[in-house]
């Protein structure tokens, strides 16, 4: 099994800047890709951004130029700083990571508990 444990979120005001932190941890294990979903009430789930193990970011329209995700390699750690937040950032944000798993020839995905951002006006 690999656990996410995430950090940062809060409430802050519009124009504010949050960072959010997940680190992966289990045993024998090798990261795909880390990245962040958020949920707002009366909403689906959409993807806010991802980063592969090689660098390659994804970001959905709404947060590109305010959002910037990277990962520590590491220390399986995905960080994204949020910058220039709106309400419409208000959400529980959940990390994300597909991994590989020793004795396995599929990936797994898996999801943190949540953190949440609220951004007031």
């Amino acid at each position: 099994q690999v656990q996410l444990v995430e950090s940062g979120g809060g409430l802050v005001q519009a124009g504010g800047s949050l960072r959010l932190s997940c680190v992966a941890s289990g045993i024998a294990f090798s990261i795909y890709l880390m990245g962040w979903y958020r949920q707002a009430p009366g909403k689906q789930r959409e993807l806010v951004a991802t980063i592969t193990s090689g660098g390659t970011t994804n970001y959905t329209d709404s947060v590109k130029g305010r959002f910037t995700i990277s990962m520590d390699n590491s220390k399986n750690t995905v960080h994204t700083q949020m910058n220039s937040l709106t309400p419409e950032d208000t959400a529980v944000y959940y990390c994300y990571a597909v991994v590989s798993r020793l004795g396995y020839r599929y990936a797994f995905a898996y999801w943190g508990q949540g953190t949440q951002v609220t951004v007031s006006s």
